[in-house]
């Protein structure tokens, strides 16, 4: 038998299509595609687990430095989310001063093919994206 992407129960196809969306049930609490949306659709998990799978073990601020334009605390909230999803791990070294360093699980590298055809379809679009959001928005203008 083969299997497909779209094969799931009939919650993930409601999820997955967004039917009732607006409505809160219980079933999407479950909803598989809702969890992962909620924890990558956020601005900066993303950048966080391609950076840790390109760079490898990085220190707190060695990570902001190469990310550049997240806050401290922001930085810390989203590490602690992807800790807690079992993407990350943080290991703390017992030193003076302490030292904290951050780097992918066995869950978290899965992820990384996944977001690097993600950014490959990006980069093969964008283009034609920015142009059908200009034709959009002088459709709108006129």
């Amino acid at each position: 038998m083969k299997v497909t992407y779209m094969e799931g129960s009939d919650t993930d196809y409601q999820c997955l299509h967004m039917k009732n969306c607006s409505e809160k049930k219980p079933e999407h609490l479950n909803c598989s595609i809702r969890q992962v949306l909620d924890r990558f659709g956020d601005k900066w998990s993303i950048l966080i687990i391609s950076t840790l799978g390109h760079v490898g073990k990085q220190r707190f601020n060695e990570l902001n430095q190469q990310i550049g334009d997240i806050s401290q605390k922001m930085l810390t909230v989203t590490l602690r989310s992807l800790e807690a999803d079992g993407l990350i791990t943080r290991t703390l070294y017992p030193e003076i001063p302490p030292r904290v360093e951050y780097e992918l699980t066995d869950l978290g590298r899965s992820l990384l093919p996944h977001i690097e055809q993600l950014a490959l379809w990006a980069e093969q679009h964008m283009e034609t994206i920015l142009k059908n959001r200009e034709k959009y928005a002088s459709q709108k203008v006129g």
